[in-house]
């Protein structure tokens, strides 16, 4: 898969955000290759003559592996918009302005920090419940317990079967 496929797949997801290009996501998506790698314990690398993210047996990233990245990125994007909103409500705090029945409204800096922090949290805890699965289902036990070269005897209760566990 491409990183611009990558990014494209998070632009869509995130809705198409008009604050937010396919390039810059790409940008994103090719500096924190290393990022992935140490989340996944893995080794993926920009081929440099098609842009594909491949590991180093030249296999391509997979849809479990991107899943992370673009969860990666969901986190990313929620912090950006934190200190983002951060900076523009220390600049601008009222929002909105009557004339006659002069009423103006004020941006509560606090609840909007804390919409995105939460949102940027739960984000997070979904990333880190993705890393634990993959690396759960990637594993393989070290040891396996019994022999199972020996015939075995199976009893129901209709028969009095033999079974092998080698077939």
């Amino acid at each position: 898969m491409k990183i611009v496929d990558i990014a494209d797949e998070i632009f869509r997801e995130l809705g198409e955000p008009d604050d937010l290009t396919i390039p810059a996501i790409t940008y994103w998506v090719r500096s924190n290759v290393g990022a992935l790698n140490n989340y996944l314990n893995k080794t993926f690398e920009v081929k440099e003559d098609t842009l594909e993210l491949i590991d180093s047996y030249k296999h391509e990233i997979g849809p479990n592996e991107s899943v992370v990245f673009k969860k990666m990125y969901s986190v990313h994007y929620y912090d950006v918009k934190i200190r983002r909103n951060l900076g523009v409500v220390e600049k601008e705090t009222i929002i909105a302005v009557s004339d006659e029945g002069t009423s103006v409204t004020k941006i509560n800096k606090n609840q909007v920090t804390l919409a995105l922090t939460s949102l940027k949290r739960a984000e997070e805890t979904e990333l880190h419940q993705l890393i634990t699965a993959y690396k759960t289902d990637k594993s393989a036990p070290r040891q396996v317990a019994g022999d199972d070269t020996e015939k075995g005897s199976y009893s129901s209760t209709n028969n009095n079967s033999e079974f092998n566990r080698l077939n």
